[in-house]
This record gives C-alpha cells, sequence and structure tokens, in this order.
C-alpha cells in the first residue's frame, strides 16, 4: 500500500497576491531578491525534510539553466536542490538535461492521465515532495486536493495584475498558519498547513 504523499507548493508573489505578470514574467520577484545569499534559514530546513523536487516544464527550463552553475558558497540552496531527485512534469519533453554539478538526466514524468495523478502516483517512491512556481502544475494540484502545505514568499512588490497563484474557481479552502518569517531582503516566507476544501 502506497504511503501518504505530502505535497509542498511553494510560489513567490507579490503582496497583491500574484505569482507572475500577465505575459508570466518573473521580474518582480527578479527586481526583490537580494543579490548576495538567496537562503534563509527555514528554506534550508524544510529542504531537509523534501525526498524529490517536482517541475513544470517552464519553471523546469529555468532552474536547469540557472541552479546546477550556482555556487553553494553563495547560494546555501543550490547543493540541496542539485543533490535532491528531480522530476519534470510533461507532454512534450523527450528528456530533461541537468548540468554538470548533478545527474545528467532528470526523469521525465508524464501526465498520465493528467499531471495531478501523476504526482499523486509518486506516493509509492516518496514521502515528501515540493512543487515550485510551476503555476498550471501547481493548479492542477490545488484544484484535486492534493496539496498539503502551501509555502509564500511575498515580495516587497505589487503588480495590479498579472497570473494568481490559486486557480480560477477554486473556492474555499482553509489553511492553517504554521509559521511566518520577516527576511531582511523584506520579503516574508509564510508557510500553510491545507485543509481539505470547503
Amino acid at each position: 500500500m502506497a504511503q501518504q504523499l505530502s505535497i509542498i507548493v511553494e510560489q513567490m508573489v507579490t503582496v497583491d497576491g500574484f505569482a507572475a505578470a500577465p505575459d508570466g514574467g518573473l521580474e518582480f520577484a527578479e527586481a526583490t531578491m537580494p543579490r548576495d545569499d538567496l537562503t534563509d534559514h527555514a528554506q534550508l530546513a524544510m529542504l531537509e525534510s523534501v525526498d524529490a523536487i517536482v517541475l513544470g516544464r517552464r519553471t523546469y527550463a529555468m532552474f536547469a539553466q540557472y541552479w546546477p552553475g550556482a555556487d553553494p558558497a553563495v547560494e546555501g540552496v543550490a547543493e540541496p536542490i542539485n543533490r535532491l531527485p528531480k522530476l519534470v512534469v510533461s507532454s512534450t519533453l523527450g528528456r530533461a538535461p541537468w548540468g554538470g554539478a548533478g545527474p545528467d538526466e532528470i526523469e521525465v514524468l508524464r501526465p498520465d492521465p493528467t499531471a495531478a495523478d501523476a504526482v499523486a502516483g509518486l506516493a509509492d517512491r516518496f514521502g515528501t515532495v515540493i512543487v515550485w512556481g510551476s503555476l498550471q502544475l501547481a493548479n492542477a494540484l490545488m484544484e484535486t486536493g492534493l496539496v498539503t502545505r502551501l509555502r509564500l514568499r511575498v515580495c516587497p512588490a505589487v503588480l495590479g495584475d498579472g497570473l494568481r497563484f490559486t486557480p480560477p474557481g477554486l473556492g474555499l479552502t482553509l489553511l492553517r498558519l504554521e509559521s511566518s518569517t520577516a527576511l531582511p531582503s523584506g520579503h516574508v516566507m509564510t508557510e500553510y498547513a491545507v485543509a481539505a476544501p470547503a
């Protein structure tokens, strides 16, 4: 019998609740991110409890371009990101290269029959996975009630318009506050346990 899979979704969002600009751009995150160490102790502690990283195709492309070459001495999360097993959910990718700091390839997970089903099927392999960004994938997981924890890194910026970090029509979903930490950069990291949709 498969174990219960814990799915953490982490999003960078603006103060007014957007996870991307209308065109999908993340300029707000780039403009507000500190240029020295991008990590905090809570982020590293969370990664110690994670068994795998699951990404959507677009977020995978951004991660694969940046993280394999990131210096762990400067960005502490680079080491666990490169070390942990990684999977990308995609119906179009034939392969998923990862740079020299980790394995040359990461696993491509087919959305069979849906992306949410594919992620739920990881319960026989992992106890806890984290989904970073990956709005379409995260929305599919939220819609099906599979997300168990929600981590929001609120950036000190507003957009006024853009893509929300929850799917339209989700309805009331209750959250229980687990922690909230204001960082020197002006970001606020807040973690919630997710209850079943009301």
